[in-house]
């Protein structure tokens, strides 16, 4: 297995290679990986004790990122080594003020890449997030003895490890990695299941990180402003369906604002087809006193978060496809109901706020619409699932703080 696991992974690097010909996300992907090693030969010595955290992408960065934080704080004069797969999480974190002193691509999961790249600098600890294992990594930091975690780690029955081939991963799973602090009680019995025992249950660090944002300066130019006295749904990381929601609602509701975050900025030009009375926040300015339009699109990056501060109620994207529900804690830890597609089968967090009336998800963009035209009309029950929403992210244990008590035992 492990013959056809490297098999796998020279097929992986070819096919990259040949479609980076025809996409630009997957070039900058195969790109990226050329800079890895130097990047941290240019940083890094082979003296330097280095805390690395590897994410997937953007959503797993905010889980690591409270854990990554809380080790920096213990361990001040460590170094910080933060690597991505997708090229959009390195994209985002690469641009912004962060706290790792190398930020790259995690190199492809070839015996002789990964020994090269692990060679250059000592690693005291080592964790994934959520579940993107690479087991020639895994057992090259094996090897050296090096401890490995996986933060909010999540199991789910559809996994390779639970089909008729899986022992080969399981077996990789149980002798490299040292502890898994799982997400739900269902993930922690699925990895039991099959002998992974070396874990616990301390939940979603992303209710750390999301309760955090209460505290922090959400305020953004010219929103209030904006909104008045009015109602607003912000609508955050929209896809087409989620569009489409914004338009019933601006049809069905001509008093409540609208804000539209989209996910892929290059949608900026399709969503002023759609509104084409709408104004981009890049146009306003200080000398802007009249907000005639009730539409509002955000075509700059980096101010979601604090957006939904202001919302009334939020509509997050991704549900309707299986490109993945984006995150919709960022919304309720301000009190906001959340609305969003069915298509979620790896957000447990979306299951558990629907089951506390603070989420709705919906099979198409037209039941939302209703929906949300619904409690904009309806203050009573729109005030009820707000307090809920709160409660939700309130009551939830602080997983940063059992993770780093267990690393550190």
């Amino acid at each position: 297995m492990t013959f056809l696991y490297n098999i796998f992974i020279s097929l992986l690097i070819f096919g990259m290679k040949v479609f980076s010909l025809f996409n630009d996300k997957t070039k900058k992907g195969v790109e990226g990986r050329k800079e890895s090693l130097q990047k941290v030969k240019s940083v890094f010595s082979k003296s330097d004790k280095v805390i690395w955290m590897h994410a997937a992408s953007l959503g797993e960065y905010e889980q690591g990122l409270p854990v990554l934080e809380q080790l920096k704080e213990k361990f001040p004069t460590h170094k910080i080594l933060l690597t991505f797969f997708s090229p959009s999480g390195y994209e985002n974190v690469v641009k912004k003020k962060n706290i790792a002193d190398v930020v790259c691509y995690l190199p492809f999961d070839k015996k002789s890449y990964v020994k090269e790249f692990v060679s250059q600098f000592s690693v005291e600890l080592f964790f994934t997030v959520r579940y993107d294992y690479w087991y020639n990594l895994l057992e090259e930091l094996k090897n050296q003895g090096i401890k490995t975690y996986v933060i909010s780690a999540l199991f789910y029955d559809s996994q390779s490890f639970f089909t008729s081939y899986g022992k080969w991963f399981v077996k990789q799973l149980r002798k490299n990695i040292d502890w898994f602090f799982h997400q739900t009680h269902m993930s922690f019995a699925l990895a039991k299941s099959v002998g992974l025992t070396q874990s616990s249950v301390t939940g979603d660090t992303r209710f750390d990180r999301v309760k955090q944002l209460r505290s922090r300066n959400n305020h953004v130019d010219f929103i209030s402003n904006f909104i008045g006295d009015d109602k607003v749904v912000v609508f955050g990381s929209s896809w087409q369906a989620e569009e489409k929601i914004a338009e019933e609602v601006s049809l069905g509701n001509p008093y409540a604002k609208l804000i539209i975050a989209p996910h892929d900025l290059k949608r900026v030009q399709h969503l002023k087809q759609i509104f084409p009375d709408a104004i981009l926040y890049s146009e306003i300015n200080n000398s802007t006193k009249n907000f005639q339009s009730k539409i509002l699109i955000i075509d700059s990056i980096g101010l979601l978060s604090k957006l939904y501060s202001y919302a009334d109620v939020a509509v997050v994207g991704g549900g309707f496809h299986d490109a993945g529900l984006h995150n919709i804690l960022e919304a309720a830890t301000f009190g906001v109901p959340v609305i969003f597609g069915n298509h979620y089968r790896k957000n447990p967090e979306a299951d558990e706020l629907i089951s506390v009336d603070g989420g709705r998800s919906f099979e198409n963009a037209g039941l939302a619409a209703d929906f949300v035209m619904f409690l904009i009309n309806n203050e009573d029950a729109l005030q009820a699932m707000s307090e809920k929403a709160e409660k939700f992210v309130t009551e939830k244990p602080n997983s940063t703080e059992l993770i780093i008590k267990k690393i550190l035992s």
